[in-house]
């Protein structure tokens, strides 16, 4: 015969069964943390391998100056960017102008520091907006869509000054117009040297298998495609960084990058490189800057690509 239970006995163990974490629940929060610290681990080699090598070194210093000159421009600069003195006009670096001034008494070196975060925005959108647009392409092309191979190749023809001339017809100068026309141009060519990585990894036997059980496109560019392509991504994107502070300078030259009354290098050099022959030190900084941050992003690709990867950093192979 079978006991019956009290009702609050039951109550009861329901209560501290319930306050009790499942197994299951403890097994996946386990993994988790052991993902994320197999994760931070291999950020630590990463960062450590880099750092131990001098054009990683190089590159990790000036774009955290370049990062921490960004923020501290928001809060404060030296001079206010409105702040002219008629009577101290392309003057000298002295104690009160670390860097001079321009031909409306300003100072130089609050500009650049302002100019800091200007540049580092156009960079950051110009690889996003290049990094999403060619992995569309790639997803395209691996896709068996062949004829679009040769549109790629068609619009890469096209120069990215002349997009920007096209842009800034309906949008003026600004800084979209860079965005957009450095972003097309580089998206095309991350898409046509990614191209035939993209097409190997799509062709190997263990993405017919994945698609064979039932996984879908976005899930294998996802989790096939994307890290065989990595170090290309890696290395295209850095180039892309590079080349749009070189890009924002000249169109800014041009007339159709960043308007006027807007900081940036691009700005500063356009300003002063009537009378280089007459002050040269105020083309000097903003010159000296573009080319520093142009090395600096260049040699961290090659950096990152080297230290990220398992077969040429026996460090990251004993982290993972």
């Amino acid at each position: 015969m079978t006991r019956p239970v009290d009702a609050k006995t039951q109550d009861a163990k329901t209560q501290a069964g319930a306050g009790k974490p499942s197994s299951g629940n403890s097994a996946t929060t386990a993994q988790d943390r052991a993902r994320t610290a197999r994760g931070v681990c291999a950020a630590r080699v990463v960062l450590g391998t880099m750092w131990g090598h001098v054009a990683g070194k190089f590159s990790l210093i000036v774009l955290g100056l370049w990062l921490a000159s960004s923020a501290v421009s928001l809060v404060w600069t030296p001079y206010s960017l409105w702040s002219t003195d008629g009577y101290h006009v392309w003057a000298k670096p002295s104690r009160d102008h670390w860097l001079g001034t321009d031909g409306t008494g300003a100072d130089v070196f609050s500009w650049l520091l302002a100019g800091s975060r200007t540049n580092l925005l156009i960079v950051v959108l110009t690889v996003a907006v290049a990094a999403v647009f060619g992995l569309a392409i790639v997803a395209l092309m691996v896709s068996r869509h062949a004829a679009l191979s040769a549109v790629v190749d068609a619009l890469i023809s096209i120069p990215t000054v002349l997009i920007a001339l096209i842009l800034a017809v309906p949008l003026g100068p600004s800084v979209a117009v860079i965005v957009i026309a450095c972003g097309f141009g580089y998206g095309l060519n991350l898409a046509r040297v990614s191209r035939p990585q993209a097409m190997l990894a799509a062709r190997s036997s263990y993405v017919e298998s994945a698609l064979s059980n039932g996984a879908s496109g976005l899930n294998v560019l996802a989790r096939h495609i994307l890290p065989n392509i990595s170090p290309v991504l890696t290395v295209q994107l850095s180039l892309s960084a590079g080349t749009a502070v070189l890009a924002e300078s000249g169109l800014t030259y041009l007339g159709i990058g960043v308007p006027s009354g807007v900081p940036s290098w691009g700005h500063s050099l356009a300003t002063s490189v009537k009378f280089i022959n007459v002050y040269p030190l105020t083309v000097l900084w903003p010159g000296l800057i573009v080319t520093l941050v142009v090395v600096a992003l260049n040699l961290f690709g090659d950096a990152l690509r080297d230290a990220a990867d398992p077969l040429t950093n026996p460090r990251l192979r004993g982290a993972r």
